[in-house]
C-alpha cells in the first residue's frame, strides 16, 4: 500500500471525518508513447537531442512534423506534457538554416516567460546558433534595447509589450523582417475581452509584417479547451492543424472531492478545512502545493496551516504569489524544487509552466472557474511517475456543489470552449485607432478587420482618423495604444489613484460596482477603501486599510430589445439571441463580514446604459396561468431560474458568472409574455451570450440538475441566490423553478 493509499484509508477511519470525501476518482498510470520526425533536422539539433537523451512523445514528433511541413500548429495536451520543446525544435531548426531567420515568443505572465527564457538560452548555447535569446517589455532596460532589436533572433515579450511597440515598428526592421515563427504559449488564457483584444492586436501585428515582407508561421500552445481550431483561428486569422493526442507518460492519480461538511445549518469553512489537510498531508510526507482564489487567502491558509499542531511544520510552509519581489519568489521556486519546502500556498501564479519540479499533492481550495484551469493546476501533482494526489476542496458556490454531486459531469464532459468575439465594435474601433498609427488604414485591411468602413467613416468625422492620399492615419493627441487597454473595452475609464499614484484602471461600469465610495477594492493582494469616486474626472481615490469586511454593490437592469438575429424553438420553448440595450443602476451597497450581512448602504450613481448581446427565451401565457392556478410562485420561479442559467452558465463557455447580467419579467414589453433575458455584462458583448444559444438544451439541463439536487429546501447560496442580485433575492422559489425547468426539457 503506497503512503497516499494509507493516507486516504485513515481519513475515512479517523474520528472527526463526516464523509467529506464524496467522489474518490482513480486515474491510472499510462505508459509514454514515443515517436521521431520525419524530417532530418540540422546536423546540430540532432546532435542536442541524442547528447541529451530527450526521445520525443509522439505529440511532440507530431507537432514539430506539422510545423516543419509548414502549418500553423495549436498543440493541445496537459500540463507538464513537453509542449515547450514541441515549439522549441522547429525554431532551432529555422534559425540555424537561416542565420537572418527571428523567432518572436509570446507568455502571458513574465514570470512564465523568464522561466522559459532560461531553457531558450541554454538550448542556445548548447547548439551554437548564435540566437541571443532575449526578453523585451517594460522591465527591459532602455540601455539594453537597442541591442536587443539589432542583434538578438529570439525574443519572448508579451502582448501588453507589443500592443505599445507597433506603432515604433520601423525601429524593428530587421527583427520583423526574418520573423520566421511566433509562438503563443497558454493560448486558453486569451479569451473572453482579453482575447478578443490580443485578436485584434496579432492582426495589428500580422499588417506591420506584411510590409516587411515577413508572414511567418504559429505555434500556439494550450490546455485541453473544447475548441482549439476554433479558439487558434479566431486569435490569428489563420488556419491550424491541432495536436491534441498526449503521448507523454503518468503515473497513477487519486483526485479526491473534498466536500466540507454541513455544521448547523451552515457549511464549514472551505479554508480551514483546507488548512487542516495541508497540515495531515505534511504528516504523511507528502510535499503539497495548495491553490487560493485570492492573493489574501494564499497569505492566510498559509498562516493557518503553519499555526496547526502547534507550529509543528511552521518552517516548512510558505505562501507565494505576484506581489513578492522577484528574488523572493525565485527562492520560494527553488526551495520547492529543493524539498526544502514541504508546502506552498498559492494564487494560480503556479497554475502555468514554471518549474517547480516534481510534487506529491495539488489541494485545490475552491473550484478555479472552468475545468481547464482545474486540469492545469492538477496537473502540478506526479510529474514523475511515482502516485499522485489531488483534492478539489468545494466552496459553498453553484458550480462548486454541481460538480461535488455530479463528479461525472467533471470527469466524463469535456472542457470549456475559449470565447473570442471578433465583432464587437467598441474593441475594433480602438484596434483600428492604433492601427492607423503604426501604418496608414486602406480598404486592403479589411483582410485582417473585416469590413470597418463605417467604423472608419465615424472616427474620421470626430477627428480621430485624418484621410491622406496613403489612407487614414492617426488624428488624435494621445498615443493610441496609451488610450485603448487589452482588458477593457470603452475607451471611457476610472483611474483608481492613491497617494496620488495610480494602482489601477477599470472601466466605468466596474468603478461603479467596485470603486464606488465605500467600497472596499482588493488589489494586489491589499485592500483599499474608496473614498470618492468622480466618474466627470475618471478619478476614484483610495487609502490602504485594513478591514475585516468587504462589499459588494446591488444594481437593478432593464433590457430592452434592439433586434432579434437568430430565433429557434427547443422542446416548445422560443429562443432567441439578438441586440439589446441595457440600462444598469448601482443603487446600494451591502457590507458582509464573513458572509454575515453588516447593513446596506445607499449609492447615488448615474445609470449606466450600453448595447449588447442577449439570449432570452419565452414561456407561454397559457403555461404561466396554469402554475398561478395551482398556488405557484410564478414570478419567484423565473427568478431563480435566471439565476441559476446564469449560474452554471461557465460550465459551458470559460467566463465568470460576473461576466454575465440577467432579467426576468412575467411580462416583458418588446415580447408580450414571460422572458428570462441572459446578457453579456459588456457594450457590445463578448460572445458568451451567442455560446449560451448555441448551448441552450445543455444549459437548461445543468440548471435542473443544480437546483434539482441542492440539499436545501427552500434555495441557498449553493443553487438560486446570487450575491449579486439587485432585488436582494426576492422573489426566489426553488420548487416553482424545479416546475418551469422540467417542463423546458419536456418534449413536446
Amino acid at each position: 500500500m503506497s503512503v497516499i493509499d494509507e493516507y486516504i484509508r485513515d481519513i475515512k477511519t479517523a474520528e472527526n471525518y463526516e464523509g467529506q470525501i464524496v467522489h474518490h476518482e482513480t486515474i491510472d498510470a499510462r505508459e509514454p508513447a514515443y515517436d521521431d520526425v520525419n524530417h532530418v533536422l540540422h546536423a546540430k539539433l540532432r546532435g542536442y537531442l541524442d547528447d541529451a537523451g530527450v526521445r520525443l512523445y509522439s505529440h511532440q514528433a507530431r507537432a514539430i512534423d506539422l510545423a516543419l511541413d509548414g502549418d500553423n500548429v495549436i498543440i493541445c495536451t496537459p500540463t507538464a506534457s513537453g509542449k515547450t520543446m514541441a515549439f522549441n525544435v522547429p525554431v532551432f531548426e529555422a534559425l540555424l538554416r537561416d542565420k537572418k531567420a527571428t523567432a518572436l515568443y509570446l507568455y502571458p505572465l513574465k514570470a512564465l516567460a523568464n522561466d522559459q527564457l532560461k531553457t531558450l538560452r541554454q538550448m542556445d548555447e548548447a547548439l551554437g546558433a548564435k540566437a541571443m535569446p532575449a526578453a523585451y517589455d517594460g522591465d527591459t532596460p532602455q540601455s539594453s534595447r537597442i541591442t536587443i532589436r539589432d542583434n538578438s533572433r529570439i525574443i519572448v515579450s508579451n502582448p501588453y509589450a507589443i500592443h505599445r511597440y507597433l506603432a515604433w515598428n520601423d525601429r524593428w526592421r530587421r527583427f520583423f523582417s526574418g520573423l520566421k515563427y511566433v509562438v503563443i504559449d497558454e493560448a486558453h488564457t486569451y479569451r473572453g475581452v482579453f482575447g478578443s483584444n490580443v485578436a485584434m492586436l496579432l492582426r495589428r501585428l500580422l499588417r506591420v509584417l506584411k510590409r516587411y515582407g515577413a508572414d511567418p508561421q504559429f505555434i500556439l500552445s494550450s490546455a485541453t479547451v473544447s475548441n482549439p481550431e476554433e479558439l487558434s483561428k479566431k486569435l490569428t486569422g489563420k488556419d491550424f492543424a491541432v495536436v491534441s493526442r498526449d503521448g507523454s507518460g503518468r503515473g497513477r492519480k487519486h483526485f479526491l472531492f473534498w466536500n466540507p461538511p454541513v455544521l448547523a445549518g451552515q457549511r464549514a469553512s472551505t479554508h480551514q478545512e483546507t488548512a487542516a489537510l495541508i497540515e495531515r498531508q505534511l504528516d504523511y510526507g507528502l510535499q503539497t502545493l495548495c491553490f487560493t482564489k485570492s492573493r489574501r487567502m494564499a497569505e492566510l491558509v498559509g498562516m493557518w496551516a503553519r499555526d496547526r499542531g502547534n507550529g509543528a511544520h511552521r518552517n516548512e510552509i510558505m505562501a507565494y504569489r505576484a506581489g513578492y519581489m522577484p528574488e523572493d519568489r525565485r527562492q520560494i521556486e527553488d526551495d520547492l524544487k529543493s524539498g526544502r519546502l514541504r508546502a506552498v500556498t498559492s494564487t494560480n501564479a503556479l497554475e502555468v509552466g514554471i518549474d517547480i519540479g516534481s510534487l506529491d499533492s495539488v489541494i485545490i481550495s475552491g473550484y478555479p472557474g472552468t475545468r481547464i484551469s482545474t486540469w492545469q493546476q492538477a496537473g502540478r501533482a506526479g510529474r514523475g511517475r511515482d502516485d499522485a494526489l489531488v483534492t478539489l476542496v468545494a466552496f459553498d458556490d453553484p458550480i462548486d456543489q454541481f460538480y461535488m454531486k455530479h463528479p461525472d459531469r467533471f470527469f466524463g464532459g469535456k472542457n470549456e470552449q475559449a470565447i473570442v468575439d471578433l465583432r464587437n465594435p467598441y474593441i475594433l474601433m480602438g484596434h483600428i485607432m492604433c492601427a492607423s498609427a503604426e501604418l496608414p488604414v486602406t480598404v486592403n485591411d479589411y483582410a485582417y478587420f473585416g469590413d470597418v468602413s463605417e467604423i472608419v467613416e465615424t472616427m474620421a468625422a470626430t477627428g480621430l482618423l485624418r484621410k491622406t492620399p496613403r489612407g487614414y492615419v492617426y488624428g488624435g493627441t494621445k498615443t493610441p495604444s496609451e488610450i485603448v487597454s487589452l482588458e477593457s473595452i470603452s475607451g471611457k475609464s476610472v483611474n483608481v489613484l492613491c497617494d496620488g499614484r495610480v494602482i489601477e484602471t477599470m472601466d466605468v461600469a466596474r468603478a461603479c460596482s467596485e470603486a464606488h465610495e465605500g467600497a472596499v477594492l482588493l488589489h494586489m493582494g491589499e485592500t483599499y477603501l474608496i473614498q470618492k469616486l468622480d466618474l466627470g474626472l475618471g478619478i476614484a481615490e483610495a487609502r490602504r486599510q485594513d478591514v475585516d469586511y468587504y462589499t459588494q454593490a446591488l444594481k437593478l437592469s432593464d433590457v430592452s430589445i434592439k433586434s432579434e438575429t437568430a430565433r429557434k424553438t427547443v422542446n416548445g420553448i422560443t429562443v432567441c439571441l439578438g441586440e439589446v440595450t441595457v440600462t444598469e443602476q448601482y443603487y446600494e451597497y451591502a457590507v458582509k463580514r464573513f458572509e454575515k450581512l453588516v447593513g446596506y448602504y445607499p449609492l447615488d450613481l448615474p445609470p449606466q446604459k450600453f448595447e449588447s448581446v442577449a439570449v432570452w427565451f419565452t414561456l407561454s401565457p397559457e403555461f404561466q396561468e396554469k402554475m398561478l392556478a395551482a398556488g405557484g410562485d410564478f414570478n419567484g420561479g423565473i427568478h431563480a431560474v435566471e439565476h441559476g442559467m446564469i449560474a452554471m452558465a461557465p460550465v459551458h463557455a470559460m467566463c465568470d458568472r460576473w461576466d454575465l447580467g440577467g432579467l426576468s419579467t412575467p411580462l416583458h414589453p418588446d415580447t408580450g409574455v414571460p422572458t428570462i433575458f441572459v446578457y453579456d455584462g459588456y457594450e457590445g458583448g463578448i460572445g458568451i451570450a451567442e455560446k449560451c444559444y448555441e448551448l441552450f438544451p445543455e444549459l437548461t439541463q445543468a440548471t435542473l440538475e443544480l437546483i434539482r439536487d441542492c440539499e436545501c429546501e427552500a434555495g441557498c447560496p449553493a443553487c438560486i441566490y446570487s450575491p449579486k442580485c439587485g432585488n436582494k433575492n426576492a422573489p426566489l422559489d426553488k420548487a416553482a423553478a424545479l416546475i418551469i425547468l422540467t417542463h423546458m426539457r419536456a418534449e413536446k
